[in-house]
C-alpha cells in the first residue's frame, strides 16, 4: 500500500465522492474488525491462557507483516530501531496481554467500552509527561470519563457495588496506548506512518514467539478439545485486529484527517457490546449507565 496515495485534507467534504465513499468503507470496517477484537479474545481464552492469547495475537500479526518489513526495512534508518522497539512494548506488546487478562474476569462488551479510554489516556500523559498544553473543556472530560470508568469498575454482574479489579488491566491497556500515541509523536513523527505500525509489531514477534514456547502451548493445542478453532480465532485478532487494522487505520489518516479517524472510537463500543450481548452476556442498568458517560467524557476530550 503506498504511503500517501492521497493529501490529508482537513474537511472531508474537500473529498470527491469516490474518496469519501473509500474513508467511510474504511472508517466502519475498522469500527467491526476493532469491536470484534474482544469476543475474539474471550473465543481464545476458552481454551488457551491469557498470556498465550496475548503471544498469540502479536505472533500472528508478526507473521502476517513480515515480508513488509523485509521489503522497507532499508527505508528506516537503524537509529530509530530503539525507538521503534519501545513503541512496539508500549503499543503493542503489553496491550496484547493486558486485554485477556482483563476479559477473564471482565465481559468482552465492557472491556470495549473500556478501550475508548485511549484519548483520554493520551491526553493526561500527553500534559503529565509531554508537557502538551489542555484546556478546562478536556479536563472536564477526563474527569466525566473517569465517573464511567468506575462505575463500570465498581458494578458487578448482578449490578451490585463489587469491585473489579480485573477491569484495571484494560485500563492499563489504554494507558500504553495513550503514552505510545504521544511517544510517536514526539520521537518517531519523522517516519512513515506505516513503517511505524509494521516495525513495532515486528521487533515485538520474535519475543512472543519464544514467550509462547515456555508455556505448555503445545500440550493445550494437542490435547484440549477445540483448541485449533481457538487458535483460528486468535490468528483472525492478530491479523485483522493488530496488523491490518494498523495499516488500513494508517491509511485513513493519510486520506482525512485526526478527528474523522477518530471517530472510530465511538463506533468500537457499539459493535462489542452488540457481540457481547449476543453471545448471552448480561449487562444491567449501571453497566450502560457507566458506558453512556465514559464516552461522553471522550468525546469532551476529543472535542476542538
Amino acid at each position: 500500500m503506498p504511503d500517501t496515495a492521497v493529501k490529508p485534507v482537513d474537511d472531508i467534504s474537500m473529498l470527491t465522492k469516490r474518496q469519501r465513499a473509500l474513508a467511510w468503507v474504511i472508517l466502519i470496517a475498522l469500527a467491526f474488525v476493532w469491536g470484534s477484537s474482544f469476543i475474539l479474545i474471550k473465543k481464545g481464552l476458552v481454551v488457551y491462557q491469557p498470556v498465550q492469547v496475548g503471544a498469540l495475537r502479536v505472533i500472528s500479526a508478526f507473521v502476517f507483516l513480515v515480508g513488509l518489513v523485509l521489503v522497507r526495512i532499508r527505508k528506516v534508518p537503524r537509529a530509530k530501531w530503539g525507538t521503534l522497539f519501545v513503541s512496539g512494548v508500549a503499543g503493542v506488546l503489553i496491550p496484547a496481554f493486558l486485554f485477556p487478562l482483563a476479559q477473564t474476569r471482565v465481559d468482552s462488551a465492557i472491556t470495549g467500552v473500556l478501550n475508548a479510554l485511549t484519548p483520554l489516556s493520551a491526553l493526561i500523559i500527553g500534559v503529565a509527561v509531554f508537557r502538551q498544553k489542555t484546556t478546562w473543556g478536556k479536563v472536564i472530560g477526563i474527569v466525566v470519563g473517569f465517573i464511567g470508568i468506575s462505575i463500570l469498575i465498581f458494578t458487578g454482574a448482578d449490578g451490585q457495588v463489587n469491585f473489579n479489579a480485573y477491569a484495571l488491566f484494560a485500563v492499563g491497556a489504554t494507558v500504553c496506548y495513550g503514552f505510545n500515541v504521544n511517544y510517536i509523536k514526539r520521537y518517531l513523527n519523522d517516519l512513515k506512518s506505516i513503517d511505524v505500525s509494521t516495525f513495532s509489531v515486528a521487533f515485538m514477534g520474535p519475543f512472543a514467539l519464544v514467550y509462547l514456547f515456555t508455556t505448555d502451548f503445545t500440550t493445550v493445542y494437542a490435547e484440549k478439545e477445540g483448541s485449533g478453532m481457538a487458535l483460528i480465532y486468535v490468528a483472525i485478532l492478530g491479523i485483522a485486529g493488530t496488523a491490518l487494522a494498523l495499516i488500513f487505520f494508517n491509511k485513513l489518516l493519510q486520506m482525512t484527517n485526526p478527528i474523522f479517524a477518530s471517530s472510530v472510537t465511538y463506533l468500537i463500543p457499539i459493535v462489542a457490546i452488540i457481540w457481547g450481548v449476543l453471545d448471552g452476556e448480561q449487562l444491567v442498568t449501571s453497566h450502560y449507565i457507566g458506558m453512556a458517560v465514559t464516552i461522553l467524557g471522550v468525546w469532551l476530550v476529543n472535542r476542538k
